[in-house]
């Protein structure tokens, strides 16, 4: 074992372990700090793998924008910060699928390889990855922006409490507002 093997493990085990706590926490804004852990050490897997424009990109768009704006969202539409007690749903039928999925994987893999060496395709360039996204891929990216925007509309929209009522309408006398909403007092 090499040390870029310990190295990738070791992050491999960083990021596995910051997932189990983004999914566990009750904590809403610590999930996603947890969250911004688990990409980062993703990132750093593939820097061992020697993919240094995937790990930029990974710490570009997912660390930088796709957890800013899950924690802009957060703060605009105030959710609880602290610790929520209706995040708490019994765990043990998501820790039996998880656990089972993954054992499944492992079978799969271990079946697949066993255990033997695959030789690593040569190293690709920006050019080549490039042209793949913008030719191949491009639909996808764009349907995201288009959730990431959507998302973030929905955010400010829930934010505003004046939003979605019917305005003030006036009943003929000098100065008077009726409240449009049932019950609603003048």
């Amino acid at each position: 074992m090499t040390g870029a093997d310990v190295l990738l493990l070791a992050l491999g085990a960083v990021a596995v372990g910051a997932g189990v706590l983004v999914v566990t926490t009750k904590h809403l804004v610590r999930a996603g700090l947890y969250l911004v852990v688990c990409l980062g050490a993703l990132a750093g897997d593939f820097l061992v793998l020697s993919a240094e424009l995937v790990a930029w990109v990974q710490v570009l768009i997912y660390v930088g924008a796709v957890v800013v704006l899950l924690l802009f969202a957060v703060m605009l539409t105030r959710a609880p910060i602290g610790a929520s007690d209706d995040l708490d749903r019994p765990g043990w039928p998501a820790a039996l699928i998880g656990g089972g999925a993954g054992l499944g994987l492992t079978a799969l893999l271990v079946d697949a390889y066993r255990w033997s060496t695959v030789a690593l395709p040569a190293a690709g360039t920006a050019e080549r990855l490039g042209e793949q996204i913008f030719q191949t891929w491009v639909l996808p990216f764009e349907v995201l922006s288009v959730l990431l925007l959507s998302a973030l509309v929905g955010a400010i929209v829930l934010s505003r409490p004046d939003i979605g009522r019917a305005a003030p309408q006036r009943d003929g006398t000098a100065g008077d507002l009726v409240d449009s909403e049932p019950g609603g007092r003048r």
